[in-house]
């Protein structure tokens, strides 16, 4: 029996043992967050909870694909990789609409200014629906494909780290450190590209470079006076 077991999980792929790995992580970072006392669940607007439900819809999706992804399961993984195509401008909408909503009810993180905390979410939330649109246009290649899925959930670790870090204590310097963690993810992207094709892949490249656009265009945005005096319209 237990040579079974472990058979069985050799045949999880590194792709989906990364996805559940990260998955569980921002399940688990939001959980610890919400029970520690730091969110007023009855007292934050609804859309918050509709957000954080479509978002755990999401986590549960593309996971599921990934255990799919190979096999017997690849036809249903198709099948439901159209789910994608409801789901993601439904996340980039509801996204940007619980960050205003924190901007105007004040719920938010009291360490981010209004402008910094504008930028943080809707560069992480563009740039992840970027990733995503991307392999969903090259699914047909699936070399590319779960990479850039995979590296879509590396990039709204951003907010899991959030909550977990002892942001008030290290800021500035939190963003830098959040960047440092998700580029470690990549790294083992990187590890496993040399064990299995010998080289590192382009799209691990591609997503390497995209979590450091989305921490050096928060950063840049979050002090741009235009964007600075369009923050603060919003900030209750």
């Amino acid at each position: 029996m237990a040579t079974a077991a472990a058979a069985q999980v050799s045949r999880v792929s590194f792709w989906a043992k990364m996805t559940i790995g990260l998955s569980l992580f921002i399940v688990f970072a939001f959980a610890q967050f919400g029970l520690r006392g730091f969110v007023p669940v009855t007292q934050v607007p609804v859309i918050f909870h509709v957000h954080g439900v479509v978002m755990l819809g999401w986590l549960a999706l593309v996971t599921t694909q990934a255990l799919l992804g190979n096999g017997s399961g690849l036809e249903l993984h198709r099948r439901l990789g159209w789910a994608s195509a409801v789901m993601l401008p439904t996340i980039a909408v509801l996204t940007s609409l619980t960050c205003f909503a924190g901007l105007r009810t004040g719920m938010f993180p009291p360490f981010f200014p209004p402008a910094y905390f504008l930028a943080l979410i809707h560069v992480s939330m563009l740039i992840f629906v970027m990733m995503v649109g991307g392999a969903v246009a090259l699914r047909g290649r699936a070399d590319w494909h779960k990479r850039l899925i995979l590296g879509s959930t590396i990039l709204i670790m951003d907010p899991a780290l959030g909550r977990v870090l002892p942001m008030p204590f290290i800021m500035p310097w939190g963003e830098w450190l959040s960047m440092a963690i998700q580029l470690g993810m990549v790294a083992l992207i990187v590890r496993h590209d040399r064990r299995t094709i010998g080289r590192v892949h382009p799209a691990t490249v591609t997503v390497a470079l995209a979590v450091v656009l989305a921490h050096v265009l928060v950063e840049l945005l979050a002090i741009t006076p235009p964007w600075v005096a369009f923050a603060a319209q919003f900030a209750g």
